[in-house]
């Protein structure tokens, strides 16, 4: 009987070291990769395609390629959404190719504002440095966790959930986002909805819409 309760034991210690396994190497999948070198400079001239970018020859890497000046100029928010996003990410910023870090600024006229969207890549931290701005996300059970934040603030929006910023100030607004991904990839959900060629019958059903409706959205969206 010992014995039969010491096999007994034995493969309920394996079938958890099992699980353990499979749920560390879930949350390693749910990250960039570690990078296995010190640096591994994009090659954006590349054609090769990989999970990243073509690592550029060490020979020809220098200081410049970990210097990124765009997030210096402000963004021109002359548009219908009044707001300019501005991206350090590795394809804009090859020295941080394989990091799993990249930034971005956000500018906003007043009133301005940054649509819904997602990055289904990263955890997204943002800095106000100017300004007041509206910022929320949406849980997956579709619970709204909205606040407004002033200079100097700091508001999280988890990974891949949906997600907005609008300038409720007097003046212009600029923030700064830090990502934990070099590319964590945007996808806005009005465009991705209504721009992206999904049936007219799929639209009206979803949202109740009459197809004149959808059809008038869709106008606002066309590619």
């Amino acid at each position: 009987m010992a014995g039969r309760f010491s096999a007994y034991l034995h493969h309920v210690t394996v079938a958890l070291l099992v699980l353990q396994l499979a749920l560390s190497s879930m949350m390693v999948i749910a990250s960039d990769a570690d990078p296995e070198q010190d640096f591994c400079v994009g090659d954006l001239a590349s054609t090769t395609l990989v999970n990243g970018f073509v690592c550029k020859s060490a020979a020809a890497v220098t200081a410049n390629d970990f210097v990124f000046h765009g997030l210096a100029t402000p963004g021109n928010t002359q548009n219908a959404a009044g707001s300019f996003v501005t991206p350090a990410f590795a394809a804009q910023f090859p020295g941080l190719n394989t990091l799993g870090i990249s930034m971005a600024r956000l500018d906003f006229a007043h009133g301005g504002l940054v649509p819904p969207h997602t990055h289904p890549r990263a955890t997204e931290i943002l800095f106000v440095v100017e300004g007041s701005l509206l910022v929320g996300f949406v849980s997956t059970n579709n619970q709204l966790f909205a606040t407004t934040v002033n200079t100097g603030d700091v508001f999280v929006f988890p990974r891949g959930l949906l997600h907005f910023e609008l300038n409720v100030g007097d003046g212009q607004a600029i923030a700064i986002a830090a990502l934990n991904s070099q590319n964590p990839g945007v996808q806005a959900q009005a465009a991705a909805l209504f721009g992206s060629g999904i049936s007219d019958v799929v639209l009206e059903k979803a949202f109740g819409l009459s197809e004149k409706a959808v059809d008038h959205i869709k106008s606002k969206f066309a590619p």
